[in-house]
């Protein structure tokens, strides 16, 4: 399921990036410790009350400048509007209501989004006689703050995950497998949806950045069906010269995280990039299945083990994710394409997959014969019971006496042991680790 959006907007100066970094700061997150794993700067995950959530931080808006870089501002917040699910107002309760203000008001009202008024920097209890000038907006009751105080974020918090959409049954039953087409610009990504529904649905070009938005084409094959998500390609930050290019990320990270599967498509030209490992990292901190897709493999020269060899590099590059399978296609010729689409359906069916806690339990007990658990100072590790909790990913809990006895190369090996039987081939597979006591979160 897709995470929300909350976009911030406002006009320059009221105080926006103050708040995404007090809001974005609150978050405890459980560090990988896993190279290349990066978010844009504009865009961080955040987390309230149990909710999950994406915000994005845009530059102010100048709604009558002509110049480029407001002008850019001003495009780059409406990109953010256009894809939140909740949008925050700033505005500066200490200098009161201004002619900016009542235009990005009425820019919001034409967006007919959901959108809280929040006036920030009011750092007292008692308002300012300016503070109910901002009610001529004509978007609700302002929410004062102080992001610098952090004075009344709590609230604010409340009201935005109050407002998240609810997923109905039949979102969270959808059949069809949702795939994303991830990668650099130029690496055949609209060229392989093409190819894969049959018809020029994409437009394609050899211009790198020709896909600005993400474009859903649903298809079926052999009565199974498909939603690809055709992203735009992620630019190294050296080459973000623009806002509308860092959004390009940003709805590359929606896409991913609406996806079941992604296919990160890299250029046989070139090899594994430290931008490649950034988009996959990207992938596997979200807990996707990954197929690595090695395209434009006829442009390259092959000897005897050509394609073992490389796809020995494609997995030294990627060693944190070394379960994900690697294919070599040409989307010009069409080579190896229905074994790609073949191969996303087995890692979708694989990031969905259960095993009974019987067989599970049974397996880690001949796993510690084999292998004795660690110990430290005369004291070792005891695994008393294991069960799956979750899947997609697929998410194991070990009930242990003393989790710091699990040492990294223990679990590593107890997941070796967990792919030797079951596969999971193009997923990453997560355990937690609970002393007596503790509950499982499903």
């Amino acid at each position: 399921m897709s995470k929300p959006i909350v976009a911030i907007v406002g006009r320059p100066n009221v105080g926006k990036s103050t708040f995404f970094n007090k809001v974005v700061g609150r978050r405890i997150s459980i560090v990988e410790d896993t190279p290349g794993v990066t978010r844009d700067r504009i865009i961080a995950e955040a987390e309230w009350t149990g909710h999950h959530f994406f915000v994005i931080d845009t530059g102010g808006i100048e709604p009558d400048s002509k110049e480029v870089i407001p002008a850019q501002m001003r495009m780059q917040a409406e990109l953010a509007m256009d894809m939140a699910d909740v949008i925050l107002f700033l505005v500066d309760g200490r200098d009161g209501l201004t002619t900016a203000d009542e235009e990005v008001a009425a820019m919001l009202r034409r967006k007919g989004k959901d959108v809280i008024l929040v006036a920030n920097k009011i750092d007292t209890p008692k308002m300012p006689d300016h503070y109910y000038d901002f009610y001529e907006l004509g978007l609700g009751e302002p929410i004062a703050i102080s992001s610098t105080n952090q004075l009344g974020l709590g609230d604010l918090l409340d009201e935005i995950v109050a407002r998240f959409p609810e997923r109905s049954e039949a979102e969270e039953e959808e059949d069809d497998i949702k795939i994303a087409i991830i990668g650099k610009p130029n690496v055949g990504k609209s060229s392989i949806v093409n190819a894969f529904v049959g018809e020029e649905r994409v437009i394609v070009s050899d211009i790198a950045g020709t896909t600005r938005d993400s474009i859903d084409t649903p298809f079926e094959k052999d009565g199974v069906k498909y939603t690809l998500i055709d992203t735009a390609g992620i630019r190294r930050r050296s080459k973000v010269t623009d806002d509308v290019e860092k959004f390009s990320v940003v709805r590359a990270v929606a896409a991913i995280e609406r996806c079941d599967v992604a296919l990160l498509v890299i250029d046989a030209t070139e090899g594994v990039t430290e931008q490649d490992k950034k988009i996959a990292g990207i992938a596997h901190e979200a807990g996707k299945g990954i197929v690595v897709v090695v395209n434009k493999w006829d442009l390259v020269a092959k000897e005897t083990n050509t394609m073992r060899d490389y796809e020995r590099k494609v997995k030294g590059e990627l060693v944190f994710m070394s379960y994900a399978p690697v294919l070599f296609t040409s989307a010009l010729k069409g080579q190896r394409l229905p074994q790609v689409l073949e191969t996303a359906r087995s890692v979708a069916e694989m990031r969905a997959m259960r095993v009974s806690t019987g067989q599970l339990n049974n397996l880690i007990q001949d796993a510690m014969m084999m292998n004795n658990p660690p110990s430290d100072k005369g004291r070792r590790l005891k695994i008393y019971y294991v069960t799956q909790v979750g899947v997609k990913p697929p998410l194991f809990s070990f009930q242990v006496n003393d989790r710091e006895l699990m040492h990294f190369s223990y679990s590593r090996y107890l997941e070796n042991k967990i792919r030797d039987a079951y596969s999971f081939a193009g997923t990453s597979i997560k355990f937690v680790f609970r002393e007596k006591g503790e509950k499982d979160d499903d």
